[in-house]
């Protein structure tokens, strides 16, 4: 019994201490890049959400393994906020 209850116990807590994966995209910019580096670079794959503009994005990423792409998640259709006027008097 003893065994067996320590043996839940680390899987238990093996299985919590395994890393979770973070949001990929960042919804600040519009812009992401998308790298690759496959299994000589031994990195895999992630995505750089940190560009203002298409051009921006594929200067960085020019001579290297890697595509930019439009982040799904900024909010391009939000309205502008309303002007706030003050009262005198």
């Amino acid at each position: 019994m003893r065994f067996s209850s320590g043996l839940i116990i680390t899987v238990g807590a093996l299985t919590a201490a395994a890393p979770s994966h973070a949001q990929t995209f960042d919804p600040s910019y519009p812009v992401c890049m998308h790298v690759y580096s496959g299994a000589n670079g031994g990195g895999g794959e992630w995505y750089d959400c940190s560009f203002t503009s298409l051009p921006q994005c594929r200067a960085t990423a020019s001579g290297r393994a890697a595509t930019c792409d439009l982040n799904p998640y900024y909010p391009v259709n939000v309205a502008p906020p309303r002007p706030r006027y003050r009262r005198s008097g």
